[in-house]
């Protein structure tokens, strides 16, 4: 499943990292850190790999 939106990708780039261990999970805030707790390495690397080109800076909250 693709990010929808340039934050969500970024979000999901701290956390893949955080995964990996490029970067300290303690580091981590927000949608970043719940995104290393919930999600997989491979769902984050999908959403990290999103193009941002012609994505929002933020999704629409939707009701």
């Amino acid at each position: 499943m693709p990010a929808k939106s340039k934050a969500q990708q970024k979000a999901a780039g701290a956390a893949l990292a955080a995964k990996r261990g490029e970067q300290k999970v303690g580091d981590l805030k927000g949608a970043s850190k719940s995104m290393y707790e919930s999600m997989d390495e491979r769902q984050l690397e999908e959403f990290a790999s999103t193009k941002r080109k012609g994505k929002p800076e933020h999704a629409s909250k939707s009701k």
